[in-house]
């Protein structure tokens, strides 16, 4: 299955990821379908989403292991985050796969072209930084992706969870009823949701999304 980002026409108390620069796998990527962004600057726009999932290899400075004990199963810390899925030259999404390549796109050509499903089995340097909300609460965040240092190309850590793709062009229901009711209720709000299972638009959408502000691994 091909997943490409176009060019536009124009949880739960937790605690947070540790800060630092870790080895990560890209395991998951989820497309959300179009999604009202509900709070900051744009907050009432309309874009096409993703997220994208890394699993977390390593220790914290303090020597913790990046893992976490799931039904008496070690598994790897993860973590994600939310891309508008365009290929602008100014888009979040293009920015930090030209970095996490090691090289940005050559044009817009190439830009458009480039099958996102490519990243998952993909290793990247993870920078995870912490921000605290208006809240109080300390939320963890992908800060920036970059190559593997060459060192680490032929010793990578051995993959834990079973990569995950999920399309709206073609769902996956086995794989949606596995998805938490959170993640479920987020993909169920997208009208290209709703046009699959045949019930109305939530998002009262009336016209198309916004558009959003070799060695490399794929």
């Amino acid at each position: 299955m091909s997943f490409k980002a176009p060019m536009p026409a124009s949880g739960g108390d937790f605690a947070p990821t540790p800060a630092g620069n870790f080895v990560g796998r890209c395991y998951s990527l989820i497309d959300l379908g179009t999604q009202i962004t509900k709070s900051g600057e744009f907050a009432g726009k309309a874009n096409h989403k993703i997220r994208i999932g890394f699993e977390l290899f390593g220790e914290t400075e303090d020597g913790t292991p990046m893992s976490i004990n799931i039904d008496g199963k070690e598994m790897p810390l993860s973590i994600f985050k939310e891309y508008t899925l365009s290929m602008h030259e100014k888009s979040t999404l293009r920015k930090e796969l030209g970095a996490w390549r090691g090289k940005q796109f050559a044009d817009d050509e190439e830009a458009v072209n480039f099958d996102i499903t490519k990243l998952v089995g993909a290793y990247a340097m993870v920078n995870i930084a912490h921000r605290t909300n208006d809240k109080g609460k300390v939320n963890a965040n992908i800060a920036n992706l970059s190559p593997l240092p060459s060192a680490l190309k032929n010793a990578k850590p051995a993959p834990r969870n079973a990569n995950v793709i999920f399309s709206l062009d073609e769902p996956n229901m086995d794989l949606f009823n596995s998805f938490s009711e959170w993640l479920q209720g987020r993909i169920s709000e997208a009208p290209e949701w709703n046009k699959k299972t045949g019930k109305s638009n939530p998002l009262n959408l009336d016209s198309e999304p916004d558009p959003v502000d070799d060695n490399a691994p794929f």
